[in-house]
Parts: structure tokens; sequence; C-alpha cells
């Protein structure tokens, strides 16, 4: 039996600088473990625990995503092994295609029980990789658990529904999106850094998966039109009643 969290190590765009000419400068961006995966890390690794399993992490990205520095990050938050993508063509792919890949991935553990995800990733936010990936598989999707543990021979899952938190037995398979706040995060020791380096990463050639890939073709763009605001200023003992008159037929009032 194994646990999965998939993963994701890619730029921040908070970091990207944007030009006065509109054009995004990702030269000094360097990449990184995407902010809500820590969590998802962190849930898989106590559950983990709790079954006495293994906790192996998957992600899919550039040729940065099965770096020294990557494994170190992701892998000392608790994962005992992972199996990535690292092919610069990844960088063209559109979610459908990189749940494919991930979905594919899950396919070459063993016994699988659960995949668990972060609430959403660093760099697109989309917040549909998880049900992507459930789609795939053919399992159920929760998102937005804050809470999962086990439950005779599955689990109880509670997801935050409008007005409260919803309750479920899961006794199948299934798709887990975390919610921000589903556990507290210990940044990695430096034993537990070091330990990362001697744990097992595979990078698995995209031309050993059976990806689906979803096209889509971009026909047009276009920008929003622009609207120069008039700066006027009133003054004056009539200032109030033009202001009010120039609203009005600015149609504001």
């Amino acid at each position: 039996m194994s646990i999965v969290v998939a993963y994701k190590y890619a730029a921040n765009p908070q970091d990207a600088l944007v030009k006065p000419d509109g054009e995004v400068d990702w030269s000094r961006v360097k990449p990184a473990l995407s902010d809500y995966d820590p969590v998802a890390i962190t849930v898989g690794r106590s559950l983990a625990d709790a079954l006495d399993t293994t906790l192996v992490g998957i992600s899919v990205g550039g040729e940065s995503v099965a770096s020294s520095m990557a494994k170190k990050t992701a892998l000392s938050r608790g994962l005992d092994s992972a199996l990535v993508v690292a092919d610069a063509a990844t960088a063209s792919w559109n979610a459908s295609k990189t749940a494919s890949a991930l979905a594919e991935l899950v396919g070459k553990v063993s016994d699988v029980k659960l995949v668990i995800t972060g609430d959403s990733s660093i760099d697109e936010g989309s917040r549909i990789t998880s049900a992507l990936i459930a789609g795939y598989l053919g399992w159920p999707c929760f998102q937005d658990v804050c809470a999962v543990e086990p439950a005779g021979a599955g689990y109880r899952v509670s997801q935050i529904v409008a007005g409260g938190v919803k309750v479920l037995e899961v006794s199948t398979p299934a798709v887990l999106a975390m919610s921000s706040d589903a556990a507290a995060v210990k940044p990695p020791a430096m034993r537990e850094v070091l330990a990362a380096n001697k744990k097992p990463l595979e990078v698995v050639p995209v031309s050993d998966l059976n990806i689906v890939s979803v096209e889509q073709e971009i026909v047009g763009s276009s920008k929003p039109e622009s609207r120069m605001r008039k700066q006027q200023i009133f003054s004056g003992e009539n200032a109030a009643s033009e202001l009010i008159t120039a609203l009005h037929s600015e149609n504001v009032l």
C-alpha cells in the first residue's frame, strides 16, 4: 500500500519583474516548491505513519524538477521517494496533459490508495489538477479537505463546505486536495535536508508514459481598452454641484 503526493516545482510569479511596456521578465526567478504543497506532504506523512506505509512524491516539470535542489526541497519535507517527469517540453503542456502524466506516474507506484495534492499550484493556481488526475484514474475527488484519518478499511475525510464541515467515509481510492490550513508546516531540519540526498528520485521519460494529449488552439487575443482618467479638479463655491453634474454625465450617479 502507498500514499502519493503530487507536488509542483515551478517559478513563483510573485518574483517576476513586470517591465514598463508590460513584458514579464522571468530571468531572475528561481523555481521553488509550490506554496501549498508542504501542507499536502505533511498530511501525507502523518497518514503514512499512522498506516505504516510509504509516501511517494510525483511531479511533472522542466529539467529543474530533477535537480539536487528540487530533490532536497521536496524529499526533506517527508517523502520517502519520488517519481518525476523532468522534460523541457512540459513548459508548453496544458493542465490536462500534465494531469495525464501525473496519473501515469501514479500507475507506476504499487497499490496506491490515496493521491494528495495541495490547494493549488504556485504558478497557475487553477485548482483543477486534482480533479483532472481523478478523472484520468477514474477515482472520486474531494477538494477543500481540512482533515483525513484512517477509518476501518478506508478513510474519514473532513471537507470544508458552505456553512461548516462535511465528514465523509471513503472506502475507495481517491484524490484529495487539501485546504491551505489542513496542517501546520514546519521547515525541515538540517538532518532532514541531508537525509533527502540519500532518498531515491527516479526520472521517468515521457516516452514511457501513455499521455493523453488534449490540444487547444488560441485563435486570438485582445487587451481591454484603456480609459484615461480626466483628472478634473473642481474648486470654488460651486465645486460640489459641478462635481455632481460631472458624475451624472459619466453615468456614475
